[in-house]
């Protein structure tokens, strides 16, 4: 499992969540359709920063910058980033990352969720306002990271705090079809019915068809391994909830 360092944005393996010393914040994301850095691209800044005797964390995206920033006030030495904490050049840690990814946002001390097309100034709860649209509520990967963390946190595109999913329940709620029980912890996810989890999923999208069933194995305690390229009837097949 790689991570980064929040004071310098540095990769470091280690060989599961609970050998993290003082664990470890989480991001939650939308990608941007232009893509995102990956780990081959934040380990080239690190290791020219090493040369130069730089910071590589004033050399990575704003994104990733902005969050290890926040974590790192927030007393966290390390946070974990989907689009560069993962060798996609390797099947094999794809595989198992994807398999393993429902567990490190359960094991995560919080997760921050970052709207990227959520400004500040709006009331949260108008119809049709910027939280209530925001790509976030529509993507596939983000049900199992909206349900799995213990603790999540919303921050606008300038890293304010919106709230947290305890404290928003009822909008969230309203936004999603899932019980605000879920999101104040107040009922398990598993213990509402297979086609119940399922309708949670209703209007989400992934960019591949693969990640359709992909991204909820962890919510039906799934796990296979992953070949991208089957397509979607394929795909849907080898995972049966």
């Amino acid at each position: 499992m790689w991570v980064l360092s929040t004071d310098r944005a540095e990769l470091h393996y280690f060989t599961g969540p609970e050998v993290i010393t003082g664990g470890y914040a989480i991001l939650s994301h939308t990608w941007s359709p232009t893509g995102e850095q990956t780990l081959q691209e934040v380990r080239a800044i690190g290791e020219r920063c090493r040369r130069e005797g730089t910071n590589p964390r004033d050399h990575v995206d704003a994104k990733v910058r902005g969050c290890c920033l926040l974590a790192e006030k927030e007393g966290f030495r390390w946070v974990w980033i989907d689009s560069c904490c993962i060798d996609k050049t390797s099947s094999t840690e794809l595989s198992e990352s994807i398999n393993s990814m429902f567990q490190w946002y359960c094991q995560a001390e919080v997760c921050y969720a970052y709207l990227a097309d959520v400004q500040g100034g709006w009331a949260l709860d108008a119809q049709g306002s910027p939280f209530r649209k925001s790509r976030w509520h529509t993507r596939g990967w983000t049900l199992q990271e909206l349900i799995a963390p213990a603790v999540v946190v919303f921050f606008s595109s300038e890293w304010r705090e919106i709230g947290t999913k305890a404290t928003l329940a009822g909008l969230l709620s309203q936004i999603t079809g899932i019980p605000q029980t879920v999101f104040t912890r107040q009922r398990l996810f598993s213990n509402f019915s297979i086609a119940q989890r399922m309708c949670w999923s209703i209007g989400r999208s992934t960019t591949r068809l693969e990640d359709e069933a992909y991204s909820l194995m962890g919510l039906f305690g799934v796990s296979i391994p992953t070949n991208y390229g089957e397509g979607h009837n394929r795909g849907s097949q080898r995972c049966r909830f």
